[in-house]
């Protein structure tokens, strides 16, 4: 079964404007993200779904291959059905976000494997284990729980699930009891492009968080479970915390 990563990159960001573009390291950060998204062996093709030509240009300036996607888009997956609309030969269309260059491709394998081999499931993801106190209280690090199966239960911003009375071991127990989101996706094509129809649920407007529509909807999602956690750039202190780990490497 033929796969495909697609990355969504918006121009606008609310934090950190343009941070795509941002290439302190000597490379954009759309272009760290599309290498590591390389690594990946099971993909056979990556591309960049792009709502402006700026981005655009910079993604075809290093070698990448890029597809101009609607400005009006209202979400990365909307971005990404556009583009997989495009790829008929597909089966599994993968969702790496634009501002994640460290995750591996050992991950994004393994999120391919999973959803290959359940063919009865639309879609998956990752998380890995949280063991900072700070992240269990984080709204910006989205928790997830899961059942024996790997199917995802629910997401949220909030503590999931909340301790009547936390252990002094709560962060290292095995196996652990808090798990944090990982944003990268995996849908069979034909699902993914119905989405975008879908109406939004209210959880979803809530949380703010588009796989809780997919929930809702009462659709599986499966759970993979790496060991890396991966670090998105929202911030400038998370964009400088990246340069200097480039720089030390």
């Amino acid at each position: 079964m033929k796969s495909v990563i697609i990355i969504p990159a918006r121009l606008a960001s609310t934090r950190l404007p343009g941070k795509l573009l941002l290439a302190e390291t000597g490379k954009p950060l759309i272009q760290h993200t599309y290498e590591a998204a390389r690594q990946s062996r099971l993909a056979s093709r990556v591309l960049v779904a792009c709502d402006h030509p700026s981005i655009y240009d910079a993604v075809r300036a290093f070698g990448g291959e890029a597809v101009m996607t609607s400005p009006a888009a209202p979400s990365g997956t909307d971005r990404v059905a556009e583009a997989a609309s495009a790829i008929p030969d597909a089966g599994i269309i993968v969702n790496v976000q634009g501002d994640e260059p460290t995750l591996s491709g050992e991950a994004i394998d393994k999120l391919i494997g999973l959803l290959a081999s359940e063919p009865g499931a639309p879609m998956a993801t990752l998380a890995a284990p949280i063991r900072r106190a700070e992240s269990v209280e984080d709204p910006a690090c989205v928790k997830v729980v899961f059942d024996k199966t790997g199917r995802a239960l629910w997401f949220s911003r909030s503590v999931i699930p909340y301790p009547r009375s936390r252990s002094e071991t709560f962060l290292s127990d095995t196996p652990p009891l808090y798990y944090q989101h990982i944003g990268i996706y995996a849908y069979r094509r034909d699902f993914l492009l119905s989405l975008p129809k879908l109406p939004q649920a209210l959880y979803e407007k809530t949380e703010g968080l588009e796989q809780l529509r997919v929930l809702f909807e009462g659709e599986k999602i499966l759970v993979g479970v790496v060991e890396e956690n991966v670090i998105g750039i929202d911030t400038p202190e998370d964009y400088a915390r990246f340069v200097r780990s480039v720089r030390k490497s």
